[in-house]
């Protein structure tokens, strides 16, 4: 007897039932085309041999639709044989995107592979429409809200189909309107301004602030919310937002509820808890005051001064905590800060990641947080500036991390971002009438990852000839005392370098020390020879020169000694956003040379961020030299020279100050110095650690040694420059316009200087 059971829909099966029980003595699949019996029998409940019950037959046709390959699924019974009778499901033969522009559609592709809509896969119409939804939500997300997605599925011969799916994308909505309701202390134009999101303005097309998105509308909610607590507005809540769409879909329109309440004052502070330190000491740290208004960014300042005070103690992990006790009728807030120092910890072990090519020596010797000695949050940060001044890295970071089963264990974990330390410098400099002018030296200030220093150098520009070596140990000794020497040959054609008709050739070298005094601070010493030749042209018409070489010859044998103070603070030493490095040189070539002269100058350069994304910089040139004992005056060939990318900018290099014959002369007083805002790149969401911009007033001039200091003959320009720390080495930039150029004067507008890493 042949029975017959067609299921139609998974929902009619439970209802389905058997007649007759019988032992299954074979099993047979009809209507397979992709799929093996083999894989139909692994989905089977049942097998040879088993008795066959109406339980069976529901749960074999659950398993065959479970298993997504059938549409269709009938179970007959055949003289003792089970005949189960399938209609599979099409694959996917190919998938197609159409009118994609915002979408790549080899990342749609991808994406969808991982959900399991892909060519090859059984094809399901609810996973179709799942992707739709997808889609619909992924152009959402990019502000296109009228975007049309319609998809066609083509029937193909083996039981396969083509999907094609027309993406219509549409025009971005923007933010037609933003309105702020129930603001009365502040008006809308004050509190839009805080705010990310806008109606739009000429840079709309760059910064994308006009069009909507949900996570930028929730940031500057907070925005707004930490406006109005930073201002003493306790109570101020954002009742509700609405969000409304134009017709055509194009425009978004944002309604912001808000409610101010009233403006509270602090009333008294108070410490209160295990307070460790001194109370007085830790209530200079409090930045909130009796009778201010109330701020959450001045208490969030106050609780992590007292943390980082409590961290230098050992208490890595105290927790201090801003209890606000608010009187709603005088509208006073008695502010209590709770502090838990919690348990006291030390240094287990530190740990250093990134460092592919530096040793690890180079990196510890910098610490001031020892292994196995209390934590101190303020050494620990020590430590991780002074990496970064190294110049070896790009970025560096410290982790602390309590150590797993104990409570007084930390370690800490460096990360750093090794940046190029070899290099390959070039300076190039461009005018109307010398065209391009070359010079590179090759130094790698990390030498084998070893942190010493090695230089050569070698310069053949037309004015320029040099080779010169170097070699620095900045840790000589385990006190931190550097040793080095230099030796050099150089050859000038003062003429080629903007300069005047003599030439020199001059050999060379020193050997130098260093000692580190203070955190901050070292002091210097270098002891050298220098023989110098000095060849004046046939065509020089400076008399100066001919009297000089007439008086003391023009082959000279110097002894310079040269004693230098440097005090560094900053916290990176190619970018610095904060900090102060100084630098204070006396050079003086003593008895015993054919030459006495000495030569003082201070080099200042100051940083401090006024906002997050803004410093502030100042810097500072000043050089003052002479001659003394048998040398009347200073070598003419040892004078300050002034202009150029390092000094005043929009000015020809080297070429400020006296002139005589149309020919710069410098001079023996030197007087340099800038400001800055520097910036990062404008409109990009991620700034750039590696690249930078300015906006610059530099001012400077050369005096000569018949010239006392005149602030009316310093030269003034302003431009804007670029630095970028690539991976072919420091590259800047700049645009200046000179603002009192004299006649005579030689003015650059775009200068700049290129280098290359290895």
């Amino acid at each position: 007897m042949r029975k017959l059971f067609t299921v139609l829909a998974l929902i009619c099966f439970s209802s389905s039932v058997w007649a007759e029980e019988f032992i299954i003595e074979d099993i047979r699949v009809e209507g397979l085309q992709r799929i093996s019996a083999g894989t139909v029998f692994n989905y089977l409940p049942v097998k040879i041999g088993d008795e066959l019950t109406d339980n069976d037959v529901q749960g074999i046709i659950r398993s065959l639709f479970k298993s997504k390959y059938f549409n269709d699924v009938q179970v007959e019974s055949d003289a003792g044989v089970l005949v189960i009778r399938v209609s599979e499901r099409p694959a996917i033969s190919s998938i197609e995107f159409v009118g994609n522009k915002d979408i790549d559609g080899d990342e749609l592709t991808k994406s969808l592979r991982q959900i399991g809509f892909a060519e090859g896969q059984v094809f399901e119409q609810a996973m179709l429409e799942r992707v739709e939804l997808e889609l619909q939500r992924q152009y959402f997300s990019r502000g296109k809200y009228g975007v049309d997605i319609q998809s066609e599925v083509t029937p193909l011969s083996r039981n396969r189909v083509g999907v094609r799916i027309n993406m219509t994308e549409g025009a971005v909505a923007t933010i037609g309107e933003i309105n702020i309701v129930g603001n009365a202390s502040y008006d809308d134009d004050e509190l839009l301004d805080a705010i990310e999101s806008s109606t739009g303005g000429w840079l709309s097309f760059i910064t994308k602030d006009n069009q909507y998105s949900r996570q930028r509308l929730s940031a500057d909610l907070e925005t707004i919310r930490s406006f109005y607590l930073d201002r003493g507005y306790v109570d101020f809540t954002v009742e509700s937002t609405q969000v409304t769409i134009s017709d055509d879909k194009k425009q978004i329109f944002v309604t912001i509820n808000i409610s101010e309440g009233e403006r509270y004052k602090i009333n008294d502070v108070r410490l209160a808890g295990n307070l460790i330190a001194p109370k007085e000491e830790l209530f200079e740290l409090v930045t909130i005051r009796n009778n201010a208004v109330f701020s959450r960014k001045a208490i969030n300042d106050s609780s992590e001064n007292l943390t980082d005070r409590l961290g230098n103690d050992g208490y890595a992990f105290a927790n201090v905590n801003a209890v606000p006790d608010i009187n709603r009728e005088t509208r006073e807030v008695n502010l209590t800060f709770f502090v838990d120092p919690g348990r006291r910890a030390y240094v287990r072990r530190i740990n250093i990641s990134g460092n592919s090519k530096t040793r690890d020596e180079v990196i510890r010797q910098e610490m001031r947080q020892q292994e196995s000695a209390w934590i101190n949050t303020q050494k620990v940060e020590q430590g991780r500036e002074r990496v970064s001044r190294l110049g070896y890295f790009e970025d560096v970071n410290v982790e602390t991390l309590p150590v797993t089963g104990t409570s007084d264990q930390v370690d800490l974990n460096y990360d750093v971002t090794e940046t190029a330390s070899g290099s390959i410098s070039a300076g190039i400099g461009f005018s109307q009438s010398d065209g391009i002018i070359f010079n590179a030296n090759l130094t790698q200030r990390n030498f084998l990852g070893s942190g010493k220093h090695i230089r050569f150098g070698f310069n053949n520009s037309d004015f320029n000839t040099t080779y010169s070596f170097g070699y620095t140990n900045p840790f000589a000794t385990i006190d931190g005392i550097s040793q080095g020497f230099n030796t050099f040959y150089r050859e000038i054609d003062a003429r080629e370098a903007n300069l005047a008709n003599y030439s020199t050739k001059t050999l060379g070298g020193d050997i130098n020390f260093g000692v580190p005094i203070s955190e901050n601070n070292r002091i210097s010493l270098a002891l050298g020879y220098e023989q110098t030749e000095l060849d004046l042209s046939d065509f020089n018409t400076i008399q100066r020169y001919e009297d000089f070489i007439a008086r003391e010859g023009d082959k000279f044998n110097a002894f310079p000694v040269t004693v230098g103070w440097t005090s560094d603070s900053r916290d990176n030493a190619l970018l610095p956003t904060r900090g102060m490095e100084q630098r204070i040189t006396f050079e003086v070539a003593v008895p015993g040379g054919d030459l006495q002269y000495y030569k003082l100058r201070y080099n200042n350069n100051w940083y401090r961020p006024i906002s997050d994304d803004l410093t502030f910089a100042l810097r500072t040139d000043l050089g003052y030299a002479d001659g003394y004992g048998s040398t009347s005056e200073l070598p003419f060939f040892e004078n300050f020279y002034a202009g150029g990318i390092r000094s005043v900018r929009g000015f020809r290099a080297n070429t400020l100050g006296i002139r005589e014959d149309d020919q710069p002369l410098g001079g023996n007083l030197l007087v340099t110095g800038g400001a800055e805002i520097i910036f990062p790149v404008p409109f990009m969401r991620k700034s750039l650690r590696s690249f930078r911009l300015s906006t610059f007033f530099d001012v400077g001039n050369v005096y000569d040694q018949d010239q006392s200091f005149d602030a009316g003959l310093l030269r003034y320009s302003t431009g804007v420059s670029a630095i970028w720390i690539s991976p072919f080495g420091a590259m800047s930039f700049s645009i200046a316009a000179p603002l009192n150029a004299e006649s005579g004067d030689e003015k650059e507008v775009f200068q700049f200087q290129l280098g290359s890493t290895f």
